[in-house]
């Protein structure tokens, strides 16, 4: 896990992450752009396919401001790939399944819930 949390107003840590497509992509790649990243848990569930659906629908509008929207999940680009057609997404999918972006941004942590623990996505908003 990071040893430090960002908070609002902290410069993005740097990533490499593989896309759908198995190709690196940088944050640095988007230098100069407005960058719309999200994380989620899992491809293809109820509540990540609303959210991938909404920004898919909302895309001309991020294009018009020059930013890119980025998902960022622990699946693989194959299952990226798949969620992709299954749902005619227009958004770049990113795979981190080490959860090494996921912890560093806060987006991934041990949750407590009806006294059992484990790891997962953890709620962030800035």
């Amino acid at each position: 896990m990071a040893d430090s949390k960002i908070e609002v107003g902290d410069k993005a840590p740097a990533f490499t992450l593989k896309n759908q497509d198995d190709q690196n992509v940088k944050l640095s790649d988007f230098k100069g752009r407005w960058v719309v990243l999200y994380f989620y848990p899992k491809d293809d569930t109820p509540g990540c396919t609303i959210e991938a659906c909404d920004f898919t629908s909302g895309i001309k509008g991020f294009e018009k401001l020059d930013a890119v929207v980025l998902g960022c999940s622990p699946d693989s680009p194959e299952m990226h790939r798949k969620f992709i057609a299954k749902h005619k997404l227009k958004i770049t999918l990113l795979s981190d399944p080490s959860h090494e972006v996921l912890e560093r941004y806060g987006a991934w942590a041990r949750r407590t819930c009806t006294a059992r623990s484990r790891w997962g996505s953890s709620v962030r908003r800035w």
